[in-house]
């Protein structure tokens, strides 16, 4: 008999780097030690940010940068993510999470947003470039003109928008939060937290072990 999978709600974005350390560390073993199904939920950061993106510097001064990126490269240690390299661009992310929902369409989200991530934490690509975008998605699997086209298609974003907007109406303003429960009623946690914190919150919304002999991790949708 199958078990029943408790459902968690994740909010993340591409360039928001406590949601990568989370979705590198964090969320891979939960969903491997415990019967969580994640149901991944595009949120836009830097919903103004402008179309080309922009600098690092517009948000934080310049001077305190270098000091910003070592902090986080530490945090990131400690949850034993290496390699990361902060970029000094942030870039409008609207369209890789347009593609993202057709990734979700074709069963290709998890590889999707783990490459998408990768490539701009570790790789330094653009993620509003057009070539970049297409490597992305064919390196996942996801034909590299219809991702193209999805990054512009007005039924795709307006879902990415609904997604924004059901995230405000969950009360969601800072990423990567955790939301247990399918009706958003369960219990919601913001931030990038140890293991064990966002394990404990799984389990008391009725999380069990995993039975190992019956499946593998709980599938993204």
């Amino acid at each position: 008999m199958r078990m029943s999978s408790t459902v968690l709600r994740l909010f993340s974005d591409f360039v928001c780097p406590f949601c990568f350390i989370a979705e590198q560390a964090t969320v891979p073993r939960l969903r491997d030690e415990l019967a969580v199904s994640v149901e991944w939920c595009g949120f836009e950061l830097h919903p103004r940010t402008p179309k080309g993106g922009m600098p690092l510097s517009a948000l934080f001064p310049a001077a305190r940068i270098p000091a910003l990126k070592e902090n986080l490269y530490r945090f990131a240690a400690g949850f034993g993510v290496t390699g990361i390299r902060h970029p000094d661009h942030i870039p409008n992310t609207r369209r890789v999470l347009a593609i993202a929902e057709l990734a979700r369409d074709r069963g290709r989200l998890d590889a999707f947003r783990e490459a998408g991530m990768v490539a701009y934490w570790r790789e330094g690509r653009d993620l509003e470039d057009d070539d970049d975008l297409r490597a992305i998605a064919a390196g996942v699997g996801l034909a590299a003109d219809e991702a193209l086209a999805a990054a512009d298609d007005p039924a795709l974003l307006a879902r990415v928008d609904g997604r924004q907007a059901d995230a405000r109406r969950l009360g969601v303003t800072g990423i990567p939060t955790f939301l247990f429960g399918s009706d958003g009623r369960g219990e919601a946690m913001v931030g990038c937290h140890p293991y064990e914190v966002v394990a404990a919150a799984a389990r008391r919304a009725g999380a069990r072990p995993r039975l190992r002999s019956v499946g593998g991790p709980g599938e993204t949708r």
